[in-house]
């Protein structure tokens, strides 16, 4: 190649890097980044716990900057720093609008004393979680959450019709779970065949429904033959295999909660 042809290469290059140079700067913000400014915010949310006077004071700083020089990636973060939100989307619409997608956490149960499951199974943690009503309870490893939903969803199916409401499941560290009922009452299931000891104890509760003794204050289902239950007033729980007769001691469950 000629030199002539070298030096018309170059100068092309430089032509082309000084036109190109103000169009990319402008675009990312480099520079006149007051003009254009955003004036609008268009919010679109479902406004179930987040308001949007939070939305639109965590998007402020974004307000008046330069249309190119918007961050998005900031205001995003901004937002989403917000409790009870999940997720944001951020756009820029010409030529002068931020448009914000916020999308809230849906509970679906309680994890414990302070944190919430949302309905993709992902622990978050809000203000006030553990003052909210109507929601089951879970609570166990943190490792262990996806065991823990699906347990719950079991007993729930296994419990239909039986009279008795859950109100939650929980798996101790050594792995023995326990239902918890909306009377307040527990059932101690185990660790070992969880699934058909509880499945024993609903065959037989009507039975033990219809003693007369009114409802129950725990159960143990850690026994090779039957279980144990206890009523208000009792001092000890009393063996259940039939019809429950008045407290009495109980030999130790074959395994430890």
């Amino acid at each position: 190649m000629s030199a002539t042809a070298i030096q018309r290469l170059l100068a092309w290059a430089i032509a082309l890097t000084l036109v190109a140079l103000p169009v990319v700067g402008l675009l990312n913000g480099w520079y006149a980044a007051d003009r254009w400014p955003v004036r609008q915010l268009e919010l679109q949310a479902e406004f179930a716990n987040v308001s949007a006077e939070q939305i639109r004071a965590a998007a402020a700083p974004a307000i008046g900057i330069g249309f190119f020089a918007v961050d998005l990636a900031g205001v995003q973060k901004s937002v989403a720093q917000l409790p009870w939100v999940e997720k944001v989307e951020a756009r820029k619409r010409w030529p002068d609008t931020l448009v914000l997608r916020v999308y809230e956490q849906r509970p679906y149960a309680h994890w414990g004393r302070e944190r919430l499951i949302n309905r993709e199974g992902r622990l978050f943690q809000v203000p006030g979680a553990s003052e909210i009503q109507s929601l089951p309870r879970l609570d166990g490893p943190d490792e262990r959450i996806n065991d823990v939903i699906a347990f719950y969803n079991e007993v729930l199916a296994e419990a239909s019709g039986s009279g008795l409401n859950v109100a939650g499941v929980s798996l101790s560290a050594r792995g023995s779970w326990t239902v918890h009922l909306d009377s307040g009452a527990d059932i101690v299931v185990g660790n070992e065949h969880a699934q058909e000891r509880l499945r024993r104890f609903l065959q037989m509760y009507p039975r033990v429904a219809g003693s007369g003794r009114g409802a129950f204050e725990y159960v143990d289902l850690r026994y090779s033959n039957g279980f144990a239950m206890k009523w208000p007033g009792d001092k000890g729980a009393a063996p259940a295999s039939a019809p429950p007769p008045p407290a009495s001691p109980v030999p130790p469950p074959v395994e430890d909660a």
